[in-house]
This record gives C-alpha cells, sequence and structure tokens, in this order.
C-alpha cells in the first residue's frame, strides 16, 4: 500500500481505532490552530528529525500538511531516505476539516 490516502479513509480508519504512524509537516502555529494528533515535524525540520523515525522506516507513515503540497514533499524526501510506506493526506487540513467539521 503506497501513494495518497484519502481524508475519508483515514477517517475510518482512525475511528476504527487503529494506531497509525501520522506526521503533520506544517509550523508550530498551524499545529496549534488545528491538528489531527500528528506528530508535528515542520517541514524545515525533517531532515534533523528523520534518524527519529527509524522505528518507523518499514510501517506506513500518513503525512499531511494544509492541503498537500509541503506534504506531497515530505513523502518525496522520506521516500527517498528509505521509508517503505508513506503516503500523503489528499488535500491535507483543509480537505480534513471539510469532511469532519469541528
Amino acid at each position: 500500500m503506497t501513494g495518497d490516502i484519502t481524508v475519508i479513509e483515514l477517517k475510518e480508519r482512525l475511528d476504527a481505532g487503529e494506531s497509525l504512524n501520522i506526521i503533520d509537516v506544517r509550523e508550530p502555529w498551524e499545529f496549534e490552530e488545528d491538528n489531527i494528533n500528528g506528530k508535528l515535524i515542520p517541514l524545515g525540520e525533517l531532515q534533523g528529525a528523520v534518524d527519529d523515525l527509524d522505528d518507523w522506516m518499514d510501517q506506513e507513515v500518513i503525512v499531511h500538511c494544509k492541503s498537500g503540497g509541503r506534504s506531497a514533499a515530505a513523502v518525496d524526501f522520506l521516500s527517498k531516505q528509505g521509508f517503505k510506506n508513506a503516503r500523503n493526506l489528499v488535500g491535507g487540513i483543509i480537505a480534513w476539516r471539510l469532511q469532519n467539521p469541528k
């Protein structure tokens, strides 16, 4: 399973109680405004934090940002670092909130 993940699929899996590896690559102020409980690693800090994610190398990692651009770059970077199953949340937190209003 690789590639993108939709907000609908993510919501179904979270509602089912799955324990997921989620990385939020937005900035801290964006995370404070609204988040889905991912691990906050701003895109600019991802390269320095990749060693801390060794346990996730062979696991599914779902990455999101505001709309999908930064997370797509993060997924590309993680894949080049050897992550086997990094996935981008299509539409980011904007799409998430459209499907899952607070």
